[in-house]
């Protein structure tokens, strides 16, 4: 059984892949910090909870745009799985597709596995939307090559920065507005409109400005959390993939491992 393991900047998730399936997830918050041994105390009780053990992992396979966070992560797979961590971007376990950008190293591994499961998924000119930390944006054309992207702040982080940076607003949860009103009557809703669909205003008009650009039509893809919410409010997305980046993970471990 595959366990992969994807390390963004604000949560590091655990997925156990059988037969290309996902059988089960975990999120845990990121922490460079934390030790292979803290990490194995968390993930052998999920595992308990699944029927399962620390054995019946064969296979890791580690992305993350957190390179702090990668030694650690080795540790767990080596000293707990009795494997080598395979990571996504190196040997043995390159792209395998073009990174066709004029710094393809600097690409996150998150974008570049987005981009070979999405372009394995849905045919022609691709825009993945993934919401994290950041909002990213990028265009897969038909080929499957990466072409690029845009790189925006996501909307927590948004609104973390409106927080505290103005002393009297208070902190409010994303979620939908629950008028169609754009015009609010309170302060808590005056926020929520101007983050949410200030959101989506900008994520309508990027996504026409990449269409215009691209020449061809372009599916949009969404990943990440807040994908569903926005979901519901707005057309713009032709499919969700919540889990993309796992599933791209998953096809480049068996892509590499075809290929030995």
């Amino acid at each position: 059984m595959l366990l992969a393991i994807d390390a963004g900047n604000t949560n590091v998730v655990f997925a156990l892949v059988e037969k290309g399936a996902i059988r089960a997830r975990w999120r845990i918050a990121t922490d460079p910090r934390r030790t292979g041994d803290e990490y194995a105390v968390w993930i052998n009780q999920l595992l308990a909870l699944e029927g399962l053990s620390m054995t019946d992992v064969d296979a890791v396979i580690i992305a993350t745009v957190v390179p702090r966070a990668l030694h650690n992560l080795q540790v767990l797979a080596q000293k707990y799985f009795k494997v080598d961590a395979y990571v996504a971007g190196r040997a043995p376990v390159e792209w395998g597709i073009v990174l066709d950008v004029q710094a393809p190293e600097t690409v996150g591994a998150d974008r570049a596995i987005n981009a070979i499961a999405a372009h394995a998924e849905f045919p022609g000119d691709l825009i993945v939307i993934d919401f994290g930390t950041a909002t990213t944006f990028d265009h897969v054309d038909y080929s499957g090559a990466y072409k690029g992207g845009i790189i925006a702040p996501g909307i927590n982080l948004s609104l973390d920065a409106l927080v505290s940076a103005a002393a009297k607003l208070p902190r409010i949860a994303i979620a939908a507005p629950a008028s169609a009103s754009v015009i609010g009557r309170n302060t808590e809703d005056q926020m929520l409109i101007g983050v949410f669909w200030g959101y989506v205003a900008m994520m309508e008009g990027l996504v026409a400005r990449m269409r215009r650009e691209i020449g061809r039509p372009a599916k949009v893809i969404a990943t990440g959390g807040l994908a569903v919410l926005f979901h519901e409010k707005t057309d713009l997305f032709d499919a969700i993939a919540p889990d993309l980046t796992i599933n791209g993970l998953a096809r480049l471990y068996e892509r590499s491992i075809a290929s030995q």
